[in-house]
């Protein structure tokens, strides 16, 4: 399910609606479907109003619920997308949304504008869509059980870290501006990714970009992206790039980070070969983003 059910739900509710919707969230922790009799209690509303809220919700495509051993009820990811975007509306980081800019095996990112008119991007972070083997391979999950509303909130929460640590260091990322829950809202992401074009123009050029950026991320700011490639580039109209997608940074004393670091520049290299037939030894590569030597090319 993409965010555009709770984008399109969001418009409809009521604040009694979002009690409703943070009691059963907040129960979640206790109860894998929270009892109607809780929510009741703890909403503060009585069972005729709490039955009618939880019809709606569940019409809203917002909770899921059971009906036996007893009748409860559940967040799922449209509800939880509500109560981030309620935040973030509040905190005055949101004001609308506009057409999905794109929707991928973990996340959903829309154009937004914050109540000042600018654009931004809001990315709903989604782990649940690949499956739990394929998540700890990539991220390290070994927890049995996954809550993977959790497990999409710390996604956000380290995503957003990572912007901040090497936004201000001149790297180019989107600015960080809010991060509630599974939800980021940061500066506009404007171009394609460069997996999606059919010609890259003037590659040496666009190459160096990356590479430049790669070093500062790892000489400024101490970080490894550690999920580089030609998917999370994007290259901008005005033909600067951005590196987006930094969930899975490490810093440099993680014991992986080398390794990381090497593979990171091994993808953009593989794929500069393979797209513009333009060759750069590995080495001469990762000499330059240690800042072992000066320039590239």
């Amino acid at each position: 399910m993409s965010a555009e059910t709770a984008v399109k739900a969001f418009r409809k509710l009521e604040n009694e609606d979002i009690r409703v919707l943070q009691v059963i969230e907040s129960a979640m922790s206790k109860h894998e479907f929270v009892p109607k009799e809780v929510i009741a209690k703890f909403a503060g509303y009585n069972m005729n109003e709490t039955v009618f809220r939880l019809n709606k919700l569940t019409k809203l495509h917002l909770i899921r619920h059971t009906q036996t051993p007893y009748v409860g009820y559940t967040l799922n990811y449209a509800g939880y997308d509500c109560l981030a975007i309620n935040a973030l509306v509040k905190a005055n980081a949101l004001e609308s949304f506009g057409k999905p800019l794109g929707v991928g095996k973990e996340a959903d990112v829309y154009d937004a504008l914050n109540p000042k008119g600018e654009r931004i991007a809001v990315k709903f972070h989604r782990l649940g869509r690949i499956s739990f083997r394929q998540t700890i391979r990539k991220r390290g999950y070994t927890i049995k059980k996954t809550n993977w509303l959790y497990q999409s909130k710390l996604a956000a929460e380290k995503e957003f870290k990572a912007l901040k640590l090497v936004y201000p260091k001149g790297v180019a990322v989107p600015k960080p501006i809010k991060q509630n829950r599974h939800v980021l809202a940061m500066g506009m992401i404007e171009g394609a990714e460069l997996a999606e074009l059919k010609e890259i123009p003037e590659p040496r050029k666009i190459l160096k970009k990356i590479l430049l950026n790669v070093r500062k991320t790892y000489l400024k700011a101490g970080v490894v992206h550690a999920d580089l490639s030609e998917y999370n580039v994007i290259l901008k109209p005005d033909l600067n790039v951005l590196i987006i997608d930094w969930p899975q940074y490490v810093t440099k004393e993680h014991p992986n980070a080398e390794q990381l670091l090497t593979r990171d520049v091994k993808n953009i290299l593989t794929f500069f070969r393979r797209k513009c037939k333009l060759k750069l030894k590995l080495e001469d590569a990762l000499a330059y983003v240690r800042g072992e030597l000066k320039t590239i090319f």
